[in-house]
């Protein structure tokens, strides 16, 4: 099994380096100046696994490629345009992909595909589900410089085919086992659309809330206000996917219970504001808008919060 790993930040470096360790034939799709250091120094990682450095093998060229059996998508899903090229070349070369990013993928809703997710299905149009890996990502990761992440939040990765049969199913034993082997805690889902949507709700309410306040989790849930906001965006996002039919009633309070021990975590969405660096905001905020409007149920909290931050954004993105 050939694997490539599109990307090589904190999610995709950490996995990237785990999976190296075991010998996988594997090789990373990165840029700039992270990818520089990467190539003369190796990948330097801090996190839950230890701290270690290991040699990747990078991918300079698109026609590279068409190589692979097996491509994990962790790069941020508002990202994922600006890669067509990339991904034309893989799906040519007949790869499957496991998308591991926060927000609503691409194969969640196909007809029609979702404009804020996926305008014009181009994406979508390369790769049908029986050759897609959908991943839910539990842990956390990010850049501390130039050839160097640091990791936290556990090690736990849902997976599971979108469909039967195809490659998809083909090629998930194999990266399971290859996650194991490498400490990792990975999992068969039989329920991935309701795990990602769960995931999902957090993610539009701790993540714009923060950007917005400019707060890490725990001082954020601490503080009425901003708890009550965060509440009401996670409660119409569940409300959406009920009326879609992948989640059932979850508890709110016992989720940010859970949220509010993660002291000093920023989330994803604040570390990119503070670096002035595009939000995933569509994927995020925006797809759970958008499908609420098909299933006709209100997210005014969760649309105030989306306007909030496009406008934001604008303010230091041209």
């Amino acid at each position: 099994m050939r694997v490539v790993v599109i990307g090589a930040g904190g999610i995709g470096g950490f996995l990237a380096s785990a999976l190296a360790r075991t010998g996988v034939d594997l090789a990373v799709l990165a840029r700039g100046a992270h990818a520089e250091a990467i190539a003369r120094s190796g990948l330097h990682v801090r996190g839950d696994l230890g701290e270690y450095t290991v040699r990747l093998r990078l991918i300079a060229e698109l026609d590279e490629l068409a190589d692979f059996d097996l491509a994990l998508l962790c790069v941020k899903a508002h990202q994922m345009s600006a890669l067509r090229g990339a991904l034309q070349r893989l799906s040519q070369g007949g790869a499957c992909v496991v998308t591991l990013q926060n927000g609503v993928p691409f194969w969640f809703a196909r007809k029609p595909p979702l404009e804020s997710v996926d305008p014009g299905s181009a994406i979508g149009s390369l790769f049908e589900d029986r050759r897609t890996i959908g991943g839910v990502v539990h842990l956390s990761g990010h850049i501390d410089r130039p050839g160097s992440i640091v990791q936290s939040g556990g090690t736990r990765y849902v997976l599971a085919p979108i469909a039967p049969g195809g490659s998809a199913e083909k090629y998930l034993h194999p990266l399971l086992d290859a996650m194991e082997r490498a400490g990792l805690a990975p999992e068969r889902s039989t329920d991935i659309r309701g795990v990602l949507w769960a995931k999902l709700a957090n993610n539009v309410g701790l993540n714009a809330v923060s950007a917005l306040t400019r707060l890490s989790i725990a001082p954020m849930l601490a503080f009425a206000p901003t708890r009550e906001l965060v509440a009401r965006a996670i409660g119409e996002t569940l409300a959406v996917g009920r009326a879609l039919g992948v989640v059932g009633e979850i508890d709110i309070e016992r989720r940010m219970e859970y949220a509010a021990r993660l002291s000093d975590v920023r989330t994803s969405m604040l570390q990119d504001l503070l670096a002035e660096r595009a939000l995933e905001i569509e994927p995020i905020l925006g797809a759970a808008v958008e499908l609420g409007a098909r299933v006709e149920v209100a997210t005014p909290t969760v649309a105030t919060l989306l306007a909030l931050l496009r406008g934001l954004q604008a303010s230091y993105v041209r």
